[in-house]
C-alpha cells in the first residue's frame, strides 16, 4: 500500500513538473512573440485569442523565413531614393495621388527586397515579421489612402499618411544613408 502511495504521488510530482514546463515554454514562446511582433501581437491576438493568434505569427515567421530576402543595392537605394523624394514633392499639387504613388513604391521596394507582393493584408503580415513597429503605421497609411479614394479624408489626414508610408519606406531600403535627405511634407 505504502509503494503504492509513493508512486501515485511521484506520477502526481512527475505531472506538475510537465505543467510547470510546459507553461514556462508557453511563457517563453509568448513573450518573445510580443517581444518581435510589438503592437503586432495584440492586432493579431485579440480578435482570435492566444493560442491561434500566436500561431498565425508563428506561421508568418514561417513563411517569410522561406523568402529570399536580401538589402537593395547601393544603386537600387539611390534610384528609390529618387523617386519617393519625386513622390513627397508631388505631395503638393496632387496628395492623393503621392499617396497612391507612395503606396505603388513601397510594393516595388518589397519585391526588390524579395517579397512576394499579394494583396495588402498578406504585405502587412509579411512585412510584420521584420518591420513590425512599422505596420500599424502601414495599417494606418492605407486606411488613410482607401478613404482618400471614397472622397473622405482631408488634406491633413493624408500627409499623416505620407508620414507613415516614408517611415515605413525608409526601413523596408534599409540603407537611409543612401536615400536623399527626406523632405517634410
Amino acid at each position: 500500500m505504502i509503494v503504492l502511495l509513493a508512486a501515485l504521488a511521484a506520477i502526481v510530482v512527475l505531472a506538475l513538473l510537465a505543467l510547470v514546463v510546459k507553461r514556462r515554454r508557453q511563457q517563453h514562446g509568448t513573450q518573445r512573440l510580443q517581444t518581435k511582433f510589438g503592437s503586432e501581437y495584440t492586432h493579431t491576438v485579440v480578435p482570435v485569442g492566444r493560442k491561434k493568434g500566436e500561431a498565425e505569427l508563428a506561421r508568418r515567421e514561417e513563411r517569410v523565413q522561406a523568402f529570399d530576402l536580401h538589402p537593395l543595392t547601393s544603386a537600387e537605394a539611390e534610384r528609390f531614393g529618387g523617386l519617393w523624394t519625386a513622390t513627397q514633392a508631388r505631395f503638393v499639387d496632387d496628395p492623393g495621388g503621392a499617396i497612391a504613388d507612395a503606396d505603388r513604391l513601397l510594393g516595388e521596394v518589397m519585391q526588390a527586397r524579395g517579397y512576394p507582393v499579394g494583396d495588402f493584408e498578406q504585405r502587412a503580415a509579411d512585412l510584420s515579421v521584420d518591420h513590425a513597429e512599422f505596420v500599424a503605421n502601414y495599417r494606418a497609411a492605407h486606411a488613410q489612402a482607401l478613404k482618400h479614394s471614397r472622397g473622405e479624408s482631408s488634406t491633413e489626414d493624408l500627409r499623416q499618411a505620407m508620414v507613415h508610408y516614408r517611415w515605413l519606406f525608409t526601413d523596408v531600403v534599409g540603407e537611409a544613408q543612401t536615400l536623399p535627405a527626406a523632405t517634410a511634407v
